[in-house]
């Protein structure tokens, strides 16, 4: 019986020989160190820094979106270049798959339609957002995650949309590089499905560790879950929304309950 934990192997496609099975790993290689990888070495060493400060980790804050300049068209045109970043990081990880012959109508991010897409993705972000939040504070409880801003942003005109793209492009470069992509390339070479969920998860813990071990923790369980339903389903439209959705929500809701409730920094 095929259950939830034990999906149906997925088709790999023609078994790879030794020089294509190679040029798929350089391949991967370095997608990775220019994108999540390198930014996971990155948190890693950021973590390493704040453990390494006589303030506990507790006592630390860390925001995600933060300003780029004190000149205002200055911080916007760099928050921009920012989200074109990961958004150009996706579209290379769809690149890559496309012509592989694994188009976006294969990976599920084809035109998102309501019911089938859009529905999903806010019970997505609901069954990760509300857990991950208690997650958050009895980590931060524990001692072990820094407090976490999500926008500090100036209170500029430009502030909300920009936010809200922000999170558009970190859910899309995420999905489509992490899930997607990395899972994809993965089954080619042969891995388990489970192996290749647990590498996925693993990789997008990592980049979330400069938050603390409850951040890096909290979204290895959101990498298996969005991982495992991607293979279930082959739709990836769903979790792009889930993610968009958290990340607009922290973003936003931060801001509007800044300086009213005790636990926010």
């Amino acid at each position: 019986m095929r259950t939830w934990l034990n999906p149906p192997r997925q088709n790999p496609g023609t078994p790879l020989d030794a020089a294509e099975r190679r040029a798929l790993w350089i391949e991967i290689a370095i997608v990775l160190l220019v994108t999540f990888g390198l930014s996971g070495l990155s948190s890693i060493l950021s973590l390493l820094e704040a453990a390494l400060a006589p303030e506990p980790l507790s006592d630390q804050t860390v925001a995600l979106n933060a300003p780029r300049s004190s000149q205002q068209f200055i911080d916007l045109a760099r928050q921009l270049l920012g989200i074109v970043r990961l958004l150009a990081w996706a579209a290379l990880g769809l690149y890559l798959l496309w012509r592989s012959g694994r188009g976006p109508k294969i990976i599920g991010f084809a035109r998102p339609l309501l019911r089938r897409d859009w529905l999903p993705g806010a019970g997505l972000a609901a069954l990760i957002g509300l857990p991950g939040l208690g997650l958050y504070l009895v980590a931060r409880a524990a001692g072990l995650n820094l407090n976490v801003a999500p926008s500090i942003l100036a209170d500029y005109w430009w502030r909300l949309p920009t936010e809200v793209l922000w999170a558009i492009a970190n859910s899309g470069a995420e999905e489509i590089l992490v899930v997607a992509y990395l899972i994809t390339r993965l089954r080619q070479l042969g891995w388990s499905e489970n192996g290749s969920l647990l590498a996925s998860a693993l990789l997008r813990g990592s980049y979330h560790l400069y938050q603390g071990l409850g951040g890096g923790f909290g979204n290895v369980i959101m990498g298996l879950v969005f991982g495992r339903y991607w293979q279930r389903t082959s739709k990836l439209w769903p979790l792009v929304v889930a993610h968009a959705l958290i990340d607009c929500v922290a973003f936003i809701g931060y801001q509007a309950l800044r300086g009213h409730v005790s636990w926010l920094p």
